[in-house]
């Protein structure tokens, strides 16, 4: 643990249902091992971050969570290699999960960026790269 580094994320969802069993499984493939859970939340942690997850309340619903407005943009995950990418794509493809620009991939960050991109069950971007720079 370092000063200034990452202690946790707490994303407030839709459907906690639909986003435990996205989120989940993703963090898991990671090595992210499950960390606490109750009856509106849980939460995947991996060394000293974690990731928590809570049921919005009804009374916010009314508005649907968008990148672009301001806030949270995306999540990137270091991926171990461009093939691990590739595997993960596989993955993904597979269970069903839409990848975001499919033109562009797995360049749609530049020509030095390997990366997929795609969508949790809100809409939140996840991006998992193997750029390999700083």
């Amino acid at each position: 643990m370092s000063r200034g580094g990452l202690h946790h994320i707490e994303l407030y969802v839709s459907n906690l249902k639909k986003s435990l069993a996205f989120w989940g499984w993703f963090l898991e493939e990671l090595g992210y091992k499950p960390y606490q859970q109750w009856d509106q939340g849980a939460s995947w942690k991996i060394e000293h971050t974690y990731i928590v997850f809570v049921q919005t309340e009804e009374t916010y619903l009314d508005v649907p969570y968008h990148r672009r407005r301001t806030g949270l943009n995306h999540l990137a995950f270091y991926a171990n290699s461009p093939q691990d990418v590739d595997d993960m794509t596989y993955k993904l493809m597979k269970k069903g999960v839409p990848i975001l620009y499919r033109d562009q991939h797995p360049f749609a960050g530049g020509q030095n960026h390997y990366a997929v991109y795609f969508e949790d069950p809100d809409r939140i971007k996840v991006e998992f790269v193997a750029d390999g720079k700083e």
